[in-house]
């Protein structure tokens, strides 16, 4: 079955910084032209605090987002699966693409750092919209 559009699944731990940080960039960066969900291998209760607010700066609204469980029915829809310190969590599904980006974990951390792994993750996936051939939205 043909795709009109990539998949891409962030993968983390919690499903409460990073992975909802890089979906969320992705939504906004890609301006829709790729499909992007987020999970985690140990879904937290709620999304780190100074990861929604950061997002907030730069007008993401991620306060009504929740962490989600990693499962292989999302692994199966992915196209490209990008993991983020969850180890061997992640299922190995043959014919897809898995990237692992070593990012600071936002937990524990002030807004200063949270403000700069949203950066760091901003430029990863700018990069990964070019490869896709997604023209990045402003």
């Amino acid at each position: 079955m043909e795709k009109d559009q990539p998949e891409v699944l962030f993968v983390c731990v919690h499903n409460a910084g990073r992975s909802q940080m890089a979906a969320a960039l992705t939504a906004r960066l890609s301006g829709g032209r790729v499909n992007v969900r987020s999970a985690g291998s140990e879904p937290a209760g709620q999304i780190n605090p100074a990861v929604v607010q950061a997002m907030e700066e730069i007008g993401l609204d991620l306060s009504q987002e929740f962490p989600k469980p990693l499962s292989d029915e999302f692994v199966r829809a992915a196209d490209v699966v990008i993991t983020m310190g969850c180890g061997d969590a992640c299922p190995i599904f043959p014919g897809k693409r898995y990237l692992d980006w070593e990012l600071d974990d936002p937990a524990g951390q002030d807004l200063a750092a949270v403000r700069t792994i949203r950066e760091d993750i901003r430029a990863r996936v700018e990069g990964l919209l070019r490869e896709l051939g997604v023209t990045v939205a402003a």
